[in-house]
């Protein structure tokens, strides 16, 4: 009908009703003719036009071997991830009464009042494991986090991250070449974050800490965010269920062919 995609919504209806025949349907009867179309209203993902088919398939590939691999060594496999916090709310949708605007209180923090962690999930274990960073990701960051993994945990380590510049550089090279380290980094395809665990970690932080709550505070945020990480040692059945991704899926199926 010549209408872009992203605007196809009731309002969008009405417009080309409006314009092509003449009609002013109301809000209500825009909503009652797309439900009885067999329309829904869906919160859309993204459709990763960048990411290439062939190279997700290799990495699903390479993804089913690894695990056989694991289930002989008694690897470990972590997917990893960074994200930041900001001390402003989160805006998501609420329940109000109906005629009642959806309000939530903000002091306006500046953008400065955010926090930056490093997290990674393992789906085997539920387990999550977390570091705060005081300042941008970086090289040296990534560092300290695969230390930190390697300190607590004694088996081989298999950590799948994305192609950030900051999973590179000198200083991990250095690292990576201490004697019977025994971790082996995997680069995510590109354009892939649904192929990445830890990405529902950060998710649901968000919904738990900074869903429509405006902390005020860098120290607020860090306190709460805290809170909820040490909240996840105790809900490992429900990590394993939430960070599920299509690579779970799709690995199954190509390990039996």
């Amino acid at each position: 009908m010549g209408v872009p995609l992203a605007n196809w919504t009731w309002r969008g209806v009405q417009q080309f009703l409006r314009d092509r025949f003449g009609l002013d349907l109301s809000r209500s009867r825009c909503l009652g003719w797309l439900h009885r179309l067999n329309f829904t209203w869906k919160r859309p993902k993204q459709q990763l036009l960048k990411a290439d088919a062939q190279k997700r398939t290799a990495f699903v590939q390479q993804y089913v071997t690894l695990r056989a691999e694991a289930a002989q060594s008694g690897a470990k496999h972590w997917f990893v991830d960074e994200a930041h916090f900001r001390a402003d709310a989160d805006l998501r949708g609420k329940w109000v009464q109906r005629g009642q605007p959806a309000l939530v209180d903000s002091t306006s923090p500046g953008l400065g009042e955010k926090v930056r962690y490093y997290s990674a999930v393992c789906l085997e274990t539920g387990e999550v494991e977390a570091l705060a960073l005081d300042d941008y990701s970086s090289t040296e960051a990534s560092v300290a986090f695969l230390q930190q993994g390697r300190a607590k945990y004694p088996e081989p380590l298999v950590i799948f991250w994305d192609k950030s510049p900051t999973h590179g550089g000198e200083a991990l090279r250095a690292y990576l070449r201490t004697p019977n380290l025994r971790i082996h980094l995997v680069r995510l395809p590109a354009y892939s974050p649904d192929y990445n665990a830890d990405e529902s970690i950060w998710d649901w932080a968000r919904a738990e800490v900074t869903a429509n709550t405006c902390l005020g505070t860098k120290a607020a945020v860090r306190q709460r965010v805290a809170a909820f990480f040490a909240s996840l040692p105790q809900r490992k059945e429900e990590v394993k269920r939430r960070c599920r991704t299509l690579l779970q899926a799709e690995a199954p199926a190509l390990a039996a062919l």
